[in-house]
């Protein structure tokens, strides 16, 4: 995959990230909806795997950046916003990494 197949990859993933956010919100019932996931173990488990991949990226942004706040701001903005915010942070890294994949 080249550079450009790369955004385009994580802006689709961006996209499609927002629009299932949005629908979640406008006709999902948050603490209903998650209060019946807790009740399922295999909902547990799906959690406890998003969790861990958030951790698993976060790992990531720490090493790459190098500025505490930073740090702190991505950890917070993936651990409350998702994947939505893991693929803005993957937009930002791709356009720092001049080509290099």
């Amino acid at each position: 995959m080249n550079h450009l197949g790369a955004r385009l990859y994580l802006s689709g993933l961006f996209l499609l990230m927002l629009a299932g956010l949005i629908y979640g919100f406008a006709w999902g019932d948050f603490w209903k909806d998650g209060g019946a996931l807790m009740d399922n173990p295999w909902g547990i488990v799906s959690l406890v795997d998003v969790y861990v991949g958030f951790l698993l990226f976060l790992g990531w942004v720490w090493i790459r950046e190098d500025l505490l706040l930073a740090k702190l701001l991505w950890a917070v903005a993936i651990l409350v916003g998702g994947n939505l915010f893991a693929c803005l942070y993957a937009l930002f890294a791709l356009g720092q990494s001049q080509g290099k994949l």
